[in-house]
């Protein structure tokens, strides 16, 4: 692979909500593309549908953070192994034996049973929001506290660490953070969550963290498993909501369908998370020589697989840069695929169900409070969104 051929990721994105425009001329002429990472490392970019689910379900790809290379600057724990709990950058059987261990705490009946929770934590902040009056900003007001209270919440983090534990999972997202601020920020986080797993062994009560005192694992193990699952929950679903709010807001059409039919919101979220994608790519190494759409991947080379293009893949989704809340948007990779897809997926879309319907129906008039152009966009961030939504209503 002569480094001529080689491409850097591409970023520039033509709308806040559309992937960079070049990604869908490598999807059309190579979807599989050699790719230069900022350390070096020659590598490639899958950004076709078919082919990210080929190399998300082949155990020949491996997650080990000590094998792969990174396409942005942010290079954390590269040639590191994960520290132990952090099974989200293992394989099996390490993989395996985690993630078994928390599977049944997030099924979809046990989701569902939150369901009435969730609903009641959403409209408490919608309260909140319309007392305090218009102008406000949804990301503070409504799209970042709901999810972290619910997974605060499920893993028994007490009120008074909360605000804490987000702000240190904020400086990690962020990619332009000085590797030194992340790695403090880590510690913190780790040593406040060690702190808290061994509360609960000594004090269990009836949440997530407690019930997995119970097991054999570590308080180390523990401790990073409640880091990973707090930093995925704080920010992902947060995103979702108020990029997913900013989008409705832009197409009114289609916030009149998710207005006058709320029970199509299922439908709706799975549509919204085709179309926005906030994860923008995951990174899988080859363990050994492996063809894939017709180029040789060399063992040890990673393959960085861009979400964001494969569900805009028209050869999978008709019209894919259309809006349509009415789509049968199934099959989307913006969960991931395979061994290790999302765990906490059913949560988020229960988060998001209850969140876009409820948010519509008690503010009839929301629109934006800024010119769209002066919304401030999560570039900087490694799971993309806005860092504020500024926005009014009428007020009753």
């Amino acid at each position: 692979m002569a480094e001529t051929e080689a491409i850097t990721l591409p970023t520039r994105r033509p709308t806040p909500f559309d992937p960079p425009s070049d990604l869908a001329e490598l999807r059309e002429s190579r979807p599989i593309a050699p790719l230069a990472y900022p350390d070096g490392h020659r590598g490639w970019l899958v950004t076709s549908h078919e082919l990210v689910r080929e190399v998300l379900a082949d155990r020949r790809f491996s997650a080990r953070s000590e094998l792969r290379h990174i396409p942005i600057a942010d290079n954390r724990q590269a040639g590191r192994p994960a520290p132990p709990g952090m099974f989200l950058s293992m394989d099996p059987p390490d993989h395996t034996r985690y993630r078994h261990l928390l599977t049944g705490e997030f099924t979809v009946r046990r989701m569902r049973l939150l369901t009435e929770r969730i609903e009641r934590i959403t409209e408490e902040h919608l309260d909140a929001m319309e007392r305090q009056g218009p102008p406000a900003d949804l990301v503070e007001a409504f799209a970042a506290p709901i999810p972290a209270v619910v997974i605060c919440e499920l893993l028994g983090v007490p009120q008074e660490e909360r605000e804490r534990f987000r702000a240190q999972a904020t400086t990690l997202m962020r990619a332009d953070v000085p590797q030194e601020e992340k790695i403090s920020a880590y510690l913190a986080m780790q040593a406040h969550m060690t702190q808290l797993v061994q509360a609960k062994r000594a004090d269990p009560t009836d949440d997530m963290l407690s019930g997995l005192t119970k097991s054999d694992l570590t308080d180390e193990e523990l401790a990073n498993i409640g880091f990973m699952l707090l930093g995925a929950g704080l920010d992902t679903t947060a995103n979702m909501l108020a990029l997913g709010t900013f989008l409705l807001l832009r197409h009114p059409e289609q916030l009149a369908v998710l207005r006058s039919e709320s029970g199509r919101a299922a439908a709706a979220v799975e549509e919204l998370l085709r179309y926005l994608s906030v994860i923008p790519f995951l990174v899988r190494s080859a363990l050994e020589d492996v063809e894939l759409g017709g180029e040789l991947v060399k063992a040890g080379q990673t393959v960085t697989i861009h979400l964001p293009a494969a569900n805009r893949d028209p050869g999978r989704f008709p019209d894919p840069d259309r809006l349509d809340l009415l789509r049968a948007a199934g099959g989307h990779v913006s969960f991931g695929h395979g061994v290790h897809q999302c765990l906490g997926q059913q949560l988020a879309r229960v988060e998001m169900q209850a969140g876009y319907p409820a948010l519509l129906a008690r503010f009839p008039s929301l629109r934006l409070a800024v010119d769209p152009s002066e919304v401030p966009l999560r570039t900087d961030m490694l799971i993309y969104g806005v860092h504020r939504l500024p926005v009014t209503w009428e007020a009753k």
